[in-house]
């Protein structure tokens, strides 16, 4: 059985102080003690605060919101995954919307960063979704499987098994309109379908594929429900820890039952 896996990321918000804060309020929280995973994401500025507030105890583990491909060198402003395990990271987003869209990566690219994290030993959590437009002209599953293609591509099954995917339909993020349970669960069973044709019905059966895209504590139930979606990569509703911490408390209640 795959673990639920709960993300939040921060994007571009919070200080270091803010974000220790945050932090140890987090870990006050009441939570059962249903196991799921538990992942946050600050900006690279909050992670060394983000580790010390939540200490060797935490059961919280830390993310990073992207990466370089190199180990080190001549990459002013860049951030390798080497640095990111030294600063406790077991995690990495890579692919986010955001980052094809405002900073031009494409899936060579992110093949790049993929690579590099899993050779590192980050667990990766690749990107995928669809456009308004490309949704509106009928060709979203023509996009999540060419995206999923150029990522992964050379790729053995075998190197995979720490790789979750987070679909996230970019008309989505942010902006209020989720996708409904229904839509996600079809892109999921696509993903799904793409990784065992494309690499073998393991590694289909075993990745955690999540949903993300104006997912609240109001409508995360409904999407948890279905067993082809395995968790969740929240935005906006990650940086109120009330908020965040319900969304992690309806997916154990989930595992619970």
């Amino acid at each position: 059985m795959r673990t639920p896996l709960i993300a939040g990321n921060w994007k571009m918000n919070k200080t270091a102080s803010e974000a220790a804060r945050f932090a140890r309020e987090l870990i006050q929280s009441p939570l059962s003690a249903a196991v799921i995973d538990i992942v946050i994401a600050p900006p690279f500025t909050a992670l060394a605060a983000v580790r010390d507030a939540l200490g060797q105890a935490s059961s919280i583990e830390l993310g990073a919101q992207n990466l370089h491909w190199e180990t080190h060198g001549a990459f002013t402003g860049e951030i390798s995954a080497p640095m990111l395990k030294d600063l406790g990271c077991r995690y990495v987003i890579l692919g986010h919307s955001e980052r094809r869209a405002q900073f031009g990566e494409r899936d060579d690219l992110i093949r790049k960063k993929l690579l590099a994290a899993l050779t590192h030993g980050l667990n990766p959590i690749l990107c995928v979704g669809e456009s308004l437009h490309e949704r509106e002209s009928g060709i979203t599953a023509e996009v999540i499987e060419r995206q999923l293609k150029g990522c992964l591509a050379g790729f053995e099954p075998a190197q995979l098994a720490p790789l979750t995917i987070a679909y996230e339909p970019v008309w989505a993020i942010g902006t209020g309109k989720a996708a409904t349970p229904d839509q996600a669960v079809d892109v999921h069973q696509l993903i799904r379908h793409t990784l065992e044709t494309g690499w073998s019905a393991s590694v289909a059966a075993a990745t955690r594929i999540l949903y993300g895209g104006s997912m609240t504590p109001q409508n995360v139930e409904g999407f948890l429900a279905f067993p082809d979606i395995d968790g969740a990569l929240i935005g906006g509703a990650c940086l109120q820890v009330d908020s965040f911490a319900t969304i992690v408390r309806l997916a154990q209640k989930r595992i619970g039952h």
